[in-house]
Formats: C-alpha cells, sequence, structure tokens
C-alpha cells in the first residue's frame, strides 16, 4: 500500500510537472509573438547635408501620446497606444492590434545639436529632424 501511494504521488508529480512545462512554454510563447508588437514600428534614418533625419511610422497614435528624448547620440522615444472601444456591446472574436506602453532607443549615426532639434507629427509619422554637429572628419591610420 505504501509502495502504491509512493508511485501515485511520483505520477502526480509528473503530470503537474509537464503541465507546468506545457503553461511555461505557452507563455513564452505569446510572450515572444507579444513583446516586439508595439516596438517593431518602422523608422528610417537619413542624412541631409545639415541634419540627420529620423522618421518613425506610428499607426492610431497622437502626437500627445510619445515622449522623445535625445541623450548624446541616441534617440529615446516612449508612449503608449490606447485601446478605446467604441461600443460596449460587441465581443472580440480576434484582435490583432498591439495596445501599451513601449520604449524604443534608436542610435544616431553622428553628433547632433540637441538645442536646435524639431520634430513633427502628420499623418501617423513622427519626424524628427536633428541638425548635424560640427564638421564630419575624416581620419586615415597606419597600421603598425
Amino acid at each position: 500500500m505504501l509502495n502504491s501511494l509512493k508511485q501515485t504521488g511520483e505520477k502526480i508529480g509528473r503530470e503537474i510537472s509537464r503541465t507546468w512545462d506545457s503553461l511555461s512554454e505557452g507563455w513564452r510563447e505569446l510572450l515572444s509573438r507579444g513583446s516586439d508588437s508595439l516596438t517593431k514600428f518602422t523608422h528610417h534614418k537619413e542624412e541631409t547635408g545639415k541634419d540627420v533625419l529620423v522618421r518613425i511610422e506610428l499607426p492610431g497614435m497622437d502626437k500627445d501620446d510619445c515622449q522623445i528624448i535625445i541623450d548624446g547620440n541616441t534617440l529615446y522615444l516612449s508612449g503608449e497606444k490606447r485601446f478605446e472601444r467604441e461600443t460596449s456591446d460587441s465581443t472580440y472574436h480576434v484582435m490583432e492590434r498591439a495596445y501599451g506602453s513601449f520604449q524604443r532607443a534608436i542610435p544616431l549615426p553622428r553628433s547632433v545639436n540637441i538645442e536646435k532639434a524639431q520634430a513633427s507629427f502628420k499623418n501617423d509619422v513622427l519626424t524628427v529632424r536633428l541638425p548635424k554637429e560640427g564638421k564630419e572628419q575624416t581620419r586615415s591610420l597606419s597600421v603598425s
């Protein structure tokens, strides 16, 4: 009888472990699918003769929903995409739109004048114009 209880306990332990592993794998899959959904905004960096331009597509957002911080050669973008439900008497069967807070760090290709930086928002595209600082220099090094 004691042996039977021991085997039953071991079987229950294995089942709990298997169930936990399955549940953990499900959460990992959910997180991997959802973790980048808010931060996968398409962005483009380009340089003109005077400026570095960063354009970030922010579909479904307003200009007041995001914050920009420039620290050194990195542009930090954070914000929140809000969910607004127009009716309360409907049931969603599928929702493939992401909502919530996000943060993004975008490295800049060169030093910029932070004091003269400007940002504009039009047609769901945030454009940040950063004047270049100083002249770009080229230096040739000899290999010893």
